[in-house]
């Protein structure tokens, strides 16, 4: 009777493996068939290993000697700055290496506040929340803030994250051109009949280095009654005058609304993004927000990183108009200045140079005994003949 059983255990477990295993097998295809389309499209993204610190030189694996680093947003070159790394290793001994909870429960430390004080004084704004990553406060914002009852009219060029952050709510969804006021206006127009109205965009665009034009924006949103968010990710800390970003640069840092950004670029290039606005607001992302509610509290040392970024930069000015000389001394450069430069990029305020993937010159060996690691040419996420 026991050899019964077990041999009645063993046929019918045969089945179940054979089952499982041809839906392994089934999964292997799916993926290979998936893989070999973004080859095929030119959108494979490999992972250059780099074996130094972050910065304009770097040493990567297998290249001989050292290199010219011209893809990172290491814009201020603050993620090897020696205050930072001591500010880093300071908080990593007093505060621990991470908190092991969430925010709510036991995961604030008084550096978390007094970051989010900091920030809230550098863009001259009430509150300001942390999040891990920019991209978590944008997936965060806009199912917390936005209703059903409520719209967001969003450029289309706008970053992956505020697209998905979008996704997540429930609110009406109106697409404009890029950079297309009369479009943007229209859409406004359409959007009345809803509560609230949030104009959406980035503030510098990464691929194509092009700025919103906020003035515009501003002058409609308070034409039609509409909100301003703008994500500064790449303009923090070194567009406009004192590094607010391109709210300042444009000189509307009173009329936008909400500001994302992110701590993982010119703030130190560690790790964590936030959103800065009304203290209202604020709250209510403390309570609603998930990517808040339910992710770790950013640890420490990106903590003392950036809080000493931030430092460095309302103290003096200095830093970000050297990086704004070093941008109009790159841009005149031949090698350079024979690239086809994409219409909208104004190479005395954005620091990326972007190319069409065909442009680009070969770069002489011999300059400073380095060469270029890579120069951004288009999302990579778009095949090679995408426009």
């Amino acid at each position: 009777m026991w050899a019964g059983r077990v041999l009645h255990a063993a046929l019918s477990r045969a089945p179940r493996e054979s089952r499982a295993q041809s839906a392994l097998a089934q999964l292997r295809g799916i993926l290979e068939e998936e893989l070999e389309s973004i080859r095929g499209a030119g959108t494979w993204k490999s992972e250059r290993v780099i074996t130094s610190r972050q910065g304009p030189h770097i040493h990567v694996d297998g290249a001989p000697g050292g290199i010219i680093n011209f893809c990172a947003n290491n814009y201020l070159g603050l993620s090897s700055h020696p205050e930072v790394i001591q500010a880093g290793l300071r908080t990593l001994k007093e505060f621990g290496a991470g908190l092991s909870s969430v925010r709510f429960i036991c995961g604030t430390q008084s550096i978390h506040k007094d970051l989010e004080a900091k920030i809230a004084r550098f863009h001259q704004r009430e509150d300001a929340i942390l999040y891990p990553s920019c991209f978590d406060a944008n997936t965060g914002l806009f199912e917390a803030l936005l209703t059903s009852e409520d719209a967001v009219l969003s450029d289309e060029l706008n970053h992956a994250s505020i697209i998905d952050g979008i996704r997540l709510c429930k609110a009406h969804k109106y697409r404009y051109r890029h950079l297309d006021m009369a479009d943007l206006e229209a859409k406004l127009q359409e959007a009345q009949k809803h509560r609230l109205r949030l104009v959406a965009t980035d503030g510098a665009f990464s691929m194509d280095g092009d700025i919103a034009p906020l003035q515009e924006i501003c002058r409609l949103a308070s034409q039609y009654g509409a909100l301003v968010f703008v994500d500064e990710s790449h303009a923090t800390g070194f567009l406009g005058a004192t590094g607010r970003g391109t709210d300042e640069l444009l000189g509307v840092m009173d009329q936008v609304t909400i500001i994302n950004s992110t701590l993982g670029k010119a703030l130190g290039g560690a790790s964590g993004g936030y959103t800065t606005g009304p203290g209202a607001l604020v709250s209510l992302l403390r309570q609603r927000a998930r990517p808040y509610l339910f992710s770790n509290s950013l640890p420490p040392a990106a903590v003392g990183c950036a809080s000493k970024a931030l430092d460095l930069l309302m103290e003096s000015n200095a830093i970000v108009q050297s990086m704004a000389a070093k941008t109009l001394r790159l841009g005149h450069k031949p090698w350079v200045t024979s690239m086809s430069i994409r219409s909208g990029c104004d190479c005395s305020t954005v620091p990326q140079l972007p190319v069409t993937p065909s442009s680009c010159p070969q770069i002489p060996q011999s300059d400073g005994g380095c060469w270029l690691h890579h120069l951004r040419s288009q999302s990579p996420h778009l095949p090679c003949d995408a426009g």
